[in-house]
């Protein structure tokens, strides 16, 4: 049986040192009091929040992770930009945020020209089709202090101030919608390469997974962006709302109920989700490689959703026909209840349990 942390990865230790780190960032808050730039205390929020005054200045930080190595090793460059983006977009917007400029650092061993050039293609053609900006950038060639090469990003959005999703809003009743993902996005990929290198041998991007597509051009199925399909039910900064979003969860790491549980946990609630997205099929067969227990896939990887949107009742089908309009697949897979209880019917490979249930 294969998990997050035999490949590499504790996720408690990991959410150890977030909890460590921010409590020391907390402390910086009242440098800004009384000023321009103020911060907002935003426990487990997808992004950091400054008061500009009559509107919100949002910030936030992430990177492609060990998918980069995975592009290394089948020498595929081109869609990187994607995942870049939405890690650091599709958190922001999480906040009702319009993300208007990224910056990106380069840290790499020894500097690769044409690796570099399809890295900035792709993040310019992804940030063109998001109406992003790439303000600014820098490239470090470190030596022996970094073994490859890692690739990060901070983005920078705006929301006005009663646009802002805190998840106060969200009630019991509310429609659960799923936006379903493109594979593993950028999320999990160290669990994966450990899996498939472990089952195929140390050239398992070359293997073929199927109809002549391998298991490398598989791995490097890119990120789906949402930003700007949210920001058409949201409505850009000065636009008017289209329909009510009360609640938004980027399914990252943590899986689905790590990352929902960020917005129901304001008002003490609950969500069964009982009609979510499969998983794709290559997402399968790399469980079932691993042994990868259902509730271990679930907590590591979106399982084919990649985020999800709390909506009000009556504005589901104006939310659906524009996610459509957006070329984004989008779904109602449960409701929120009162209980403050995640519960999440499994559609893993193995099914031992019918319902994944947490406590928020």
């Amino acid at each position: 049986m294969s998990t997050y942390k035999q490949a590499g990865v504790n996720i408690e230790l990991g959410d150890q040192s977030s909890k460590a780190a921010y409590a020391a960032a907390k402390e910086t808050f009242s440098a800004r009091k009384g000023m321009i730039g103020e911060p907002l205390i935003q426990d487990g929020g997808f992004a950091g929040v400054l008061d500009m005054g009559d509107h919100y200045l949002v910030m936030g930080d992430d990177g492609v992770g060990t998918k980069m190595d995975a592009a290394i090793q089948a020498d595929n460059f081109e869609t990187l930009g994607e995942d870049l983006l939405a890690m650091v977009a599709d958190d922001a917007v999480c906040i009702g945020a319009e993300v208007i400029a990224i910056t990106n650092t380069i840290d790499v061993n020894k500097v690769n020209p044409r690796q570099i050039e399809k890295m900035m293609q792709g993040l310019k053609n992804a940030c063109l089709k998001q109406r992003i900006t790439i303000a600014g950038g820098e490239i470090a060639e470190l030596g022996a202090s970094v073994k490859d090469m890692v690739w990060n990003a901070t983005a920078m959005g705006i929301v006005e101030k009663n646009k802002m999703l805190t998840g106060k809003d969200v009630q019991v009743g509310d429609k659960v919608i799923a936006l379903r993902s493109n594979l593993f996005r950028s999320n999990g990929f160290t669990l994966v390469r450990h899996i498939l290198q472990k089952h195929f041998g140390e050239n398992w991007h070359l293997e073929e997974f199927e109809d002549g597509l391998t298991w490398g051009e598989m791995a490097m199925t890119p990120s789906k962006l949402y930003h700007h399909a949210i920001l058409e039910l949201m409505g850009r900064y000065g636009q008017e709302r289209r329909v009510k979003v009360h609640g938004i969860a980027h399914i990252t790491g943590g899986g689905i109920a790590g990352n929902i549980n960020r917005i129901l946990k304001v008002n003490q609630l609950g969500v069964e989700l009982n009609d979510l997205w499969e998983p794709q099929e290559a997402m399968l067969q790399v469980q079932k490689f691993g042994n990868v227990e259902d509730r271990e896939a679930y907590k590591t990887w979106n399982m084919g959703n990649g985020m999800m949107l709390i909506i009000a009742p009556e504005d589901v089908e104006k939310t659906l026909e524009i996610l459509s309009q957006n070329e984004v697949e989008a779904k109602i897979c449960g409701e929120v209840i009162a209980e403050p209880k995640i519960k999440i019917k499994n559609c893993g490979a193995f099914q031992k349990e019918d319902v994944l249930e947490h406590d928020l």
